[in-house]
């Protein structure tokens, strides 16, 4: 085989679709799902939903001022050089290749990251640097639209070798920050190479040769296929989309010459056709991308076998084997129940290390992402509630406060004993080799205004609460206006007011979170006179008119949480929470020459809420006293003796904020006192 591929790309979509305008030119959300028949919620338009004040406009604002540049300078420049690679593999430049077979795709997602900044600033300085940037990477393009500098640079390594070149990784993020890029700037040229690459996967894959049956290895191509589908019409793209679907389950679970032992069966989720699987297994990653494509796949095609499978699947994990952060993938190195090797990974129910929990920031996003569609499909708050989850918590504890530092795992637990893997550090790392996390949660920081709002079928859903103006259409076409006032998540009082409407009746859903027992609603200062029942949408239907107000108060007392008793790692423990943002204790937090596993929480703690001026987001810390014993003895088992209780206050802060105040100890989960 020769990096030239086996076929030559259809010039097809490309006659149809820059002869006549582009279809759904009405619909730029992040997921383009305005025309989708098969979805409750659809998204919102990019831009449509701007944070005005409080914690998230405080994150994008850092995200557009530090976090994108800052990123942008890394892989521009002689640190991450994903750009070098382009522009060697255009001719542009000497070199050979650096980094993962999947920084093309690390670089793919800085640049969505950079639209959607975009879509708020209406920058032009970040328009004319994607240009030129789109320039070199259509040079770099081959004749027949293929695309993948690892392979192009790299005459060791044959195009279509081995799935593990990550090939349809980079083509999936390569199709969906193009089609995001038109949505919002209304340019085709970066289209236009996503157009000639999908062209040449689909005659490439479409007649189905055997000896690229197994490829697919982290597959986001299915998620970016379906995004051209629905930018384009194009049904080839879709039927595409399902093919590998369809094909992912079906050959023996063997090493064979594209995958070794390591990547096979359970691992990749090829031991079980996905419309059969009832279980979540393997790279928790590989599995969450799979299992968002397929979402996007039912929404258009409407198959019951495949979205009662993603049902069983978000169960099994989200019931099963997700963290107390939202986090997903428990192991490093392990096996599935099936005995398979697998790397980064769910194993069995139940089993929750928290020092060793890999959780890998991508796989964190991948379950936000995953939900996001789940809740589009079936329109309950349970997908909002994980979503919002993973924002607060497992994903955000991925950068640094500063916006400058990295982490790629993100245990519940960690000790100076502990011993760190290649992609586990002590501290927030500046820059990682395997660099796929960050700009992945960069992007996702940029888009969660998207996440925010959805249109039903005759009104809005509000999914995610944070200061914000709406302005966006209903499905009918009419202009609606709202604007959001809350200091949400330290504060549960949410004002939405209605800014302008429709004369007809419409509806307004909103979430009430699963914690959220006891939260009250109101409507211009009265009652609102509906159930409001946590863990689902309060729908209130009437003629609004401008001004109109709706005042959601939720309950935010801090509570103690204990595990399933099946799970031997939270066993006579607990982890506190107080609306959606888990807590830690820290070792900054703690006297001197004090472990993070000599702190014991009595089960009577009370905590308080305190505003701490040290943090820069304005967070809010808990207060409260916990109980020390320095146990010196280093015998693995001895007999029990009484202790002697050092009562010490210390301070709780949202997991996220952890490792910010150089090195120290942290856990989530600590051991219980009392009665």
């Amino acid at each position: 085989m020769s990096k030239m591929g086996f076929s030559t790309s259809s010039l097809f979509t490309l006659a149809i679709v820059f002869a006549t305008p582009l279809a759904h030119a009405h619909q730029r959300g992040i997921i383009n799902d305005g025309d989708s028949p098969h979805v409750k919620l659809r998204s919102v338009d990019i831009g449509d939903c701007r944070w005005t004040s409080g914690f998230w406009a405080d994150k994008v604002r850092l995200c557009e001022q530090v976090m994108v540049p800052h990123m942008g300078t890394l892989l521009k420049g002689d640190v991450g050089f994903a750009y070098d690679n382009f522009k060697i593999a255009a001719g542009l430049k000497d070199g050979e290749h650096q980094g993962m077979n999947w920084h093309d795709g690390d670089f793919y997602k800085w640049m969505e990251a950079s639209v959607y900044i975009y879509a708020q600033n209406h920058d032009q300085k970040i328009l004319s640097e994607l240009d030129e940037i789109i320039d070199v990477i259509g040079q770099a393009q081959m004749d027949n639209g293929y695309l993948s500098t690892q392979t192009q640079i790299n005459d060791e390594k044959e195009a279509w070798s081995n799935r593990q070149l990550h090939e349809l990784y980079n083509s999936g993020h390569l199709l969906t920050s193009a089609c995001i890029h038109h949505r919002v700037t209304g340019k085709d040229n970066f289209l236009k190479i996503a157009i000639k690459h999908a062209d040449y996967l689909y005659d490439l894959f479409s007649p189905q040769p055997k000896e690229l049956a197994r490829f697919g290895f982290n597959q986001t191509q299915i998620m970016g296929l379906v995004e051209l589908y629905r930018t384009t019409e194009d049904k080839r793209y879709l039927k595409l989309a399902e093919q590998f679907i369809n094909m992912r389950g079906q050959s023996p679970v063997a090493p064979d010459d594209t995958a070794n032992y390591k990547f096979i069966g359970d691992m990749v989720q090829e031991r079980t056709p996905l419309r059969r699987s009832k279980e979540a297994v393997g790279h928790a990653v590989l599995a969450l991308y799979f299992y968002a494509g397929a979402a996007d796949v039912y929404a258009e095609t409407g198959e019951q076998a495949l979205v009662k499978a993603l049902d069983r699947l978000w169960d099994s994990y989200v019931n099963h084997k997700m963290y107390i952060t939202g986090a997903c993938g428990q192991t490093h190195h392990g096996s599935s129940p099936k005995v398979d090797m697998v790397h980064e990974a769910f194993i069995a129910d139940y089993q929750m290390p928290n020092a060793t929990a890999y959780n890998e920031t991508c796989a964190n996003i991948c379950n936000a992402m995953f939900s996001y569609r789940m809740l589009g499909i079936h329109g309950e708050s349970k997908y909002a509630d994980i979503m919002e989850l993973v924002l607060y918590n497992s994903a955000l504890s991925g950068i640094s406060q500063e916006g400058t530092h990295y982490f790629y795992t993100n245990p519940l637990r960690r000790t100076c004993s502990n011993k760190m893997g290649i992609t586990d550090y002590e501290n927030r790392a500046a820059y990682i080799p395997c660099f796929c996390c960050p700009p992945n949660l960069v992007r996702t920081i940029a888009k969660v205004s998207g996440w925010a709002y959805s249109v039903s079928e005759n009104g809005i859903a509000v999914n995610l609460y944070g200061g914000n103006q709406l302005s966006t259409q209903l499905l009918d076409g009419s202009q609606f206006e709202l604007k959001q006032e809350t200091d949400y998540p330290w504060d549960g009082k949410v004002q939405l007011t209605v800014q302008s409407c429709k004369g007809t009746a419409f509806s307004i859903h909103l979430r009430i979170p699963e914690w959220a027992e006891g939260a009250t609603l109101q409507i211009n200062g009265a009652d609102a006179g509906i159930a409001v029942q946590a863990g689902t949408y309060a729908t209130i239907k009437r003629i609004w008119k401008a001004n109109d107000v709706i005042t959601l108060d939720m309950p935010m007392e801090p509570k103690l949480l204990v595990g399933h008793p099946l799970i031997e790692e939270t066993r006579n423990q607990a982890a506190i929470k107080r609306g959606p943002v888990v807590y830690c204790l820290e070792t900054p937090d703690l006297p001197d020459n004090t472990s993070i596993l000599d702190v014991y929480l009595p089960v009577d703690i009370e905590l308080k809420p305190t505003q701490d001026p040290a943090w820069k987001d304005g967070l809010t810390t808990l207060n409260g006293d916990v109980l020390i014993y320095k146990d010196q003895r280093t015998a693995m088992y001895r007999p029990l003796e009484k202790r002697e209780w050092e009562k010490v206050e210390t301070q709780f802060i949202p997991y996220y904020a952890w490792s910010n105040r150089g090195t120290a100890e942290m856990s989530v989960w600590l051991p219980l006192v009392g009665r």
